[in-house]
């Protein structure tokens, strides 16, 4: 297909009285995506490589920070590039290279905050890994929100006491099931797994 496009881009005349300016654009932007092997390595070479540089820079200048602004400006910064270099720019270049860019940018930002989502686990979770076990063994899982509105993490477990348990709304039934169970077994739950 790369071979049809260059043997049609060289029997069409190369001055405006015979072309229209809209059909050359296009057809820039048709050779830039199927215009062979070499001319694809260069233009995935000139997105990959300003967006790393873009990214490194950034990183640097804002103390190793790695979040959605720096993945955006570098996205952006790709895209303007890869919008000039491969000819898609067309009779408003530089029109076409920022819509190229803003494209990249928001693509990559809802990408990032995609993977951001799913990658990483809640570092709180793993304050109430224990507090999740006990809640579970004795059916009040509904409670676990409260624990951590009230900031009772798996470390102040073996420190609660009924005025705890009542500022962070338990009722009285679940909170003495809570104080009783702590109580009673106090080597299993929190001093074992430590």
């Amino acid at each position: 297909m790369g071979t049809l496009t260059s043997d049609i881009s060289s029997t069409l005349p190369t001055q405006p009285n015979g072309v229209n300016p809209q059909a050359m654009a296009s057809l820039k932007q048709a050779q830039a995506f199927t215009g062979g092997p070499l001319l694809q390595a260069r233009n995935f070479a000139v997105m990959t490589g300003v967006n790393a540089g873009i990214t490194c820079a950034m990183k640097r200048l804002r103390g190793g920070v790695e979040d959605v602004q720096t993945s955006m400006v570098a996205a952006f910064g790709s895209g303007a590039m890869f919008s000039l270099v491969s000819g898609m720019g067309g009779p408003n270049q530089a029109a076409n290279a920022v819509t190229s860019g803003l494209f990249f940018a928001l693509v990559q930002g809802g990408l990032f905050k995609l993977g951001q989502k799913f990658s990483q686990p809640s570092t709180e979770e793993n304050y109430y890994v224990k507090t999740k076990s006990m809640l579970s063994k004795l059916g009040l899982q509904n409670y676990e929100k409260n624990f951590k509105k009230g900031l009772l993490t798996d470390n102040t477990l073996p420190l609660l006491t009924d005025s705890a348990l009542r500022d962070v709304k338990i009722p009285p039934g679940p909170r003495l099931l809570i104080l009783d169970h702590i109580q009673r077994d106090p080597e299993a739950e929190w001093k074992g797994k430590q």
